[in-house]
């Protein structure tokens, strides 16, 4: 299963859409009259006037399963699903109503919410999309449904807004951290695209403690964007890509015995991914910062104080010993 959610500004515009459609089926509704869509508006723009000053105050939100799933989902369990997934991310006591739709191969319904809930009081937004990826991850696994091959198969040229951009993130970050060796490869690459990285600190320390991306007027964490874009993995992979290339630089070395053993270290970086052999090898890590012995060299400054140190204690030594007899 897998969730968009949007904001809006008007429920006239956002109901007609969703309901003045041949393929639309109204499964449910609560807070508001489904006889037609002209009630529907009418009811939504009543309750938001306790808010007056909430320009956004239509929530929208498009569920979508898997054609595999469609033996699983009759009407009365998608608004079960709908509802569910409303209890998970905060959407509660408010007007809804939710529409199935048949026009595509998959089968997906739209929900519409006020954001000024029962009482007058605003539905947070806030973290919209990590709230939305974490609900459908927990319904999806819950009930067996079907999971999605990734953003790969996601239609780019159909998004808009918010997610537009939110995948234009994705895929510029992915791309950069196909070669990016470190933090500052990767801002680089990433502002030739007009996206800025931001660091979030845990208080009062350096310690970084999350990671943030900001393009046009959106921001939002890696995290949201992806799993996969958290500052953790983000830096995980970074430094996977600097072993890589220092792998790469010993096969061009004069030193086989240590090329041999970061080669066998990469392979099983690869397969762990805390990076130990299984028959408790060193990392590749561990090699590269463990030096191996090898006899020194002269050094001749290094001689030579050493040999005027010496020379000045035998000088203080025979001073204070006084002259022989």
């Amino acid at each position: 299963m897998m969730g968009k959610p949007i904001t809006g500004r008007s429920f006239g515009g956002c109901i007609r859409y969703v309901v003045d459609r041949q393929e639309a089926k109204v499964l449910h509704a609560e807070g508001v009259r489904i006889q037609n869509a002209s009630q529907l508006i009418q009811d939504f723009n009543l309750q938001r006037k306790m808010r007056p000053e909430l320009g956004k105050a239509v929530g929208h939100l498009i569920l979508s399963w898997s054609k595999e799933d469609l033996a699983k989902l009759s009407d009365a369990i998608m608004v079960e699903r709908a509802k569910e997934y409303m209890e998970k991310v905060g959407i509660r006591n408010t007007q809804f109503v939710v529409v199935r739709h048949t026009d595509k191969a998959h089968p997906h319904l739209h929900l519409i919410y006020n954001r000024v809930d029962n009482k007058g009081k605003t539905i947070s937004d806030r973290n919209n999309f990590a709230k939305n990826v974490k609900a459908c991850k927990e319904i999806t696994l819950k009930y067996g449904y079907h999971l999605g091959e990734g953003k790969a198969q996601v239609n780019r040229q159909a998004l808009r807004g918010k997610e537009k951009i939110r995948y234009e993130l994705h895929d510029a970050i992915k791309a950069a951290l196909i070669t990016a060796t470190n933090w500052r490869e990767l801002e680089a690459q990433l502002a030739k695209q007009g996206i800025a990285i931001a660091h979030k600190y845990r208080n009062g320390t350096s310690e970084v403690q999350g990671i943030s991306f900001e393009k046009v007027d959106l921001k939002m964490k890696g995290s949201a964007i992806d799993r996969s874009l958290s500052y953790a993995k983000i830096d995980a992979a970074l430094n996977r890509n600097m072993k890589i290339q220092l792998y790469q630089a010993t096969q061009q070395s004069d030193e086989p015995s240590l090329a041999g053993r970061l080669r066998e270290a990469l392979q099983n970086d690869r397969q762990h991914e805390h990076h130990h052999y299984s028959g408790g090898g060193k990392s590749l890590l561990d090699i590269l910062l463990t030096p191996e012995f090898m006899p020194a060299g002269p050094d001749p400054i290094g001689d030579a104080e050493e040999a005027r140190r010496k020379r000045k204690k035998r000088k203080g030594q025979q001073q204070t010993q006084g002259p022989r007899l």
